[in-house]
């Protein structure tokens, strides 16, 4: 399998509001960049639409490294509430339906088609490539007219 590094933020203006992601994939010295977003959303789908995108983007199955600031995807995956919520019928432990279930449905295929692992960073500390999909992802959200 490809070794990928995947990197990835989200970004809005207001939460809700105007938001955008950007995504950075790192395939030995090739990078590609992709960012997006929505004129009214939230910052955790911001979050979420960045990771898709980023997987979807991989033509074959990969061994993937997702590096975000993003606890909410995070923990999600690494302390196994997804796994959780589809068990649970996409209820959390309180039996309060997940937020964003479509989008957790899209991540949790492309986690069976991936080989993906899941790691945490401190945003806005330097990170370099963290600092890049922070640009993407507020340029994009920034697109939008007020």
């Amino acid at each position: 399998m490809k070794k990928v590094e995947l990197y990835t933020d989200g970004a809005c203006r207001g939460n809700p509001g105007r938001g955008g992601w950007g995504a950075i994939l790192v395939y030995g010295s090739k990078e590609k960049e992709l960012s997006g977003g929505e004129p009214m959303t939230t910052n955790n789908r911001m979050e979420l639409m960045a990771a898709i995108a980023g997987l979807e983007a991989l033509r074959v199955p990969c061994e993937v490294t997702l590096t975000s600031d993003s606890k909410y995807l995070i923990d999600a995956i690494n302390k196994g509430w997804l796994e959780s919520w589809k068990k649970n019928g996409w209820k959390k432990a309180d039996k309060s339906a997940v937020l964003n279930v479509e989008l957790w449905k899209k991540i949790d295929m492309l986690l069976a088609v991936h080989d993906v692992s899941f790691v945490w960073v401190h945003g806005h500390t330097g990170h370099p490539y963290n600092e890049r999909c922070d640009a993407l992802a507020t340029a994009f959200a920034d697109s939008f007219a007020e």
